[in-house]
């Protein structure tokens, strides 16, 4: 048994945030109901394609686990199959525009009464306010949540990360909001709208800088380089290179073989409570003690002098050798992983966090799979549908279309041509 079997999603989303969202729960063991245009699909299923003719990976890798059903909601039959398909579902989740689903005829009112059980889960780029109807996109999302601003380095412009937080990480965090609800639903009987803006979402991941910002107002980021280095700070949460927002000073220094590797770094923490360790590691045991280097305080003014002393030894080691002397002393280091090296680490295969999946057109490819581990409710991976591959088998089985009625259905062009 899977820990949401029995709950059914129909998955109005497309691209990358909702599709995090639902293929989560499909993880989890809901029957995720993707629907999608006819002839068309999810606009992802063509774009960065690699292998013609087979759907993308930007697609198979947000949609594993799924059914797809072909659907024309502006047709006549459409509507009464969506309609159906909203009275036997107990999730709703969309991403589209600000008030697409209304123009369709489905207002949450309308859903409420149609289905007052159920959750309905909306992604929108902002919340309530004067950007309400705005488009958003990953980068946009990063830059109005206060990720961007404080990524980069000071004498920089303001950089969006590699990590997608503002498309993904909305879609996390609505998957939680929905799966409350149900948990809520057990006790009150009754649906609710779930909502998560992507700015809203960057923001919460981001909130150490919205820390910071407030501790401006009573003196100086002392964690921060620029503090060691003298330089006044501004009215706003800098943007602070590689420095570790923690409170523990830490840079990314070059390993041995760095000329060559654009990935030959390695994170390197300071932590105060081994600081008599990294001084015997790197050679320079008599910091232990010496006045200005023996307190951790006494050392914020010296960090760029002390770290390029530390990058001295790492540039005589690889990033792995860095690691394997580091951690039996509890220094926090990290290699800098590229994702060819992580593609190729059988480790991250054995837990699950990476797979390999087979799809009938493209092949085998690798992708992530579930971060989230429940030792009850084991997820298994399957490959992404293809275009309205299971339409009709949603039709009868879900929906209970038979016969002449399916027939119908099936020859007023709300479903595609149905597989």
């Amino acid at each position: 048994m899977k820990a949401l079997d029995g709950i059914k999603v129909l998955d109005f989303t497309h691209v990358q945030s909702g599709p995090t969202c639902t293929q989560l729960l499909a993880w989890f063991g809901a029957d995720v109901i993707k629907v999608e245009r006819p002839g068309v699909g999810d606009a992802t299923r063509k774009q960065l394609v690699d292998v013609p003719g087979a759907d993308s990976l930007y697609f198979t890798m947000l949609n594993h686990n799924k059914r797809s059903i072909e659907l024309d909601s502006k047709n006549e039959t459409g509507k009464e199959v969506l309609t159906r398909l909203i009275e036997e579902c107990d999730v709703l989740v969309e991403n589209f525009a600000p008030g697409a689903l209304d123009r369709m005829g489905f207002s949450w009112e309308n859903i409420q009464k149609i289905n007052p059980k159920i959750i309905m889960a909306s992604i929108k780029g902002f919340g309530p306010g004067k950007y309400a109807d705005c488009k958003v996109y990953e980068n946009v999302a990063q830059c109005a949540g206060g990720s961007a601003s404080t990524t980069g380095f000071r004498d920089g412009p303001p950089l969006v990360t590699g990590a997608q937080i503002g498309d993904s990480g909305t879609g996390l965090h609505l998957c939680l909001g929905i799966v409350t609800a149900l948990f809520q639903r057990e006790k009150t009987g009754r649906g609710q709208k779930v909502t998560a803006a992507m700015q809203d979402s960057v923001l919460n991941l981001a909130r150490v800088k919205l820390r910071d910002q407030q501790r401006l107002a009573t003196g100086p980021l002392t964690e921060y380089s620029q503090f060691g280095e003298g330089i006044p700070f501004g009215e706003a949460t800098p943007r602070a290179g590689n420095d570790s927002g923690g409170g523990q000073p830490g840079r990314i220094l070059k390993c041995k073989g760095w000329e060559q590797d654009p990935n030959a770094y390695t994170y390197f923490i300071i932590q105060a409570a081994i600081w008599e360790k990294v001084c015997d590691v790197i050679g320079e045991p008599d910091w232990k003690t010496k006045d200005g280097f023996a307190k951790p305080k006494d050392r914020l003014d010296k960090l760029n002098q002390i770290f390029d002393r530390i990058e001295k030894w790492t540039m005589t080691k690889s990033k792995f050798e860095v690691m394997d002397i580091c951690n039996p002393h509890d220094i926090p280091v990290g290699p800098i992983l590229s994702m060819k090296e992580i593609a190729e680490d059988e480790g991250l295969y054995a837990t699950g966090t990476l797979v390999r999946v087979a799809h009938p057109k493209r092949g085998e490819y690798i992708s992530v799979g579930n971060p989230i581990k429940l030792s009850d409710s084991p997820s298994e991976v399957t490959r992404s549908p293809l275009l309205g591959e299971h339409t009709r088998e949603i039709l009868s089985s879900v929906l209970g279309y038979s016969g002449a009625e399916l027939d119908r259905v099936l020859a007023s062009g709300a479903v595609g041509e149905a597989k």
